[in-house]
């Protein structure tokens, strides 16, 4: 997700914390009430049709209805002010609560795929499934269609990482609703190994997605950049900036869905210090107002005149 380099469309800016958690606490509710009545649906009627891949989809819903509760908690701590501990503020509580989330799939994924191993390994104890297996999964899988093109308008609109996450997330969920109603369709017309075959194929789809989320959460918990598209962005306004003749040196790495830059600015070496110090903070100020930043720590240095920040330590 990007932020525009300048604000010609006011959808890029006008969304403020606040309202970008208020954003994600409505369409996660409304998850929350989605998966939780497929979770009582499915597991249901999966139990009382003898359908494995059912209930292996809505114990996959259930996992959603947890991550469901991580995100809301992650989205109203994220928001807390900085305070002495956290100078930056509490953002990455979102990073951590995505690296949560990619755990519990991938631990739900594992014990899925375990459970239907087992299951293949006696063929003859998969009964045939009731036919209304058929019917709840089909209601599964526009539900959670529904929930994803819902939540995705959403989180392109307030621009948030962890929405679009778990937006996917949900497109993942109605992946996993299709493949177990084929496998319901196929132990109905007499291939009753096709409903195991699909819960593994879902406990599968879960891992994968969990190692992802996980996988993507920790790197940014490490401190890892921004993509060049957007840090070129920022570069330009820097540059953009009156007074400043160059640029060099920019950093970035990702705190929660706001990002914190260092960037050596180079401006006229006979201005005097006052001069340059507004120049660096008109350069901040700028960058703050069109780009998702949550802080700019500027260097001021000489343009063309040799600054020594990249000699040598001597030993």
């Amino acid at each position: 997700m990007q932020f525009a380099d300048h604000t010609d469309d006011p959808e890029d800016t006008e969304y403020s914390a606040v309202e970008r958690a208020a954003a994600a606490s409505r369409s996660t509710w409304v998850s929350v009430v989605v998966n939780l009545v497929l979770t009582v649906l499915q597991i249901t009627a999966g139990i009382l049709s003898k359908s494995q891949g059912l209930v292996a989809d809505g114990i996959h819903s259930l996992s959603d209805l947890v991550a469901d509760f991580v995100v809301l908690v992650a989205s109203s701590q994220s928001q807390r002010d900085a305070d002495e501990s956290h100078p930056y503020g509490h953002q990455r509580v979102e990073n951590a609560a995505s690296l949560v989330l990619g755990a519990l799939l991938l631990a739900v994924g594992i014990g899925m795929v375990w459970s239907a191993f087992q299951k293949l390994q006696s063929p003859e104890t998969v009964a045939p499934v009731g036919v209304v297996a058929l019917w709840v999964a089909g209601a599964a899988l526009v539900a959670k269609e529904s929930l994803f093109r819902y939540m995705l308008a959403v989180a392109k609109r307030v621009k948030s990482s962890m929405l679009v996450a778990n937006a996917w997330h949900a497109r993942s969920d109605a992946a996993s609703s299709l493949v177990v109603g084929i496998g319901i369709a196929g132990n109905l017309l007499g291939y009753p190994i096709l409903d195991p075959i699909a819960a593994l194929i879902v406990g599968f789809m879960v891992g994968r997605m969990g190692w992802e989320f996980g996988w993507e959460a920790m790197h940014d918990l490490m401190d890892r950049a921004i993509d060049d598209e957007e840090v070129a962005a920022i570069r330009r306004t820097l540059v953009e900036t009156p007074g400043v003749s160059g640029v060099h040196d920019v950093r970035t790495r990702k705190m929660g869905d706001m990002i914190v830059v260092d960037a050596h600015i180079e401006v006229d070496a006979t201005l005097t210090v006052e001069q340059g110090h507004d120049i660096a903070v008109e350069a901040r100020h700028r960058v703050m107002q069109l780009h998702r930043v949550l802080n700019l720590m500027t260097h001021v240095d000489p343009w063309h005149r040799p600054d020594r920040d990249h000699e040598p330590v001597a030993g």
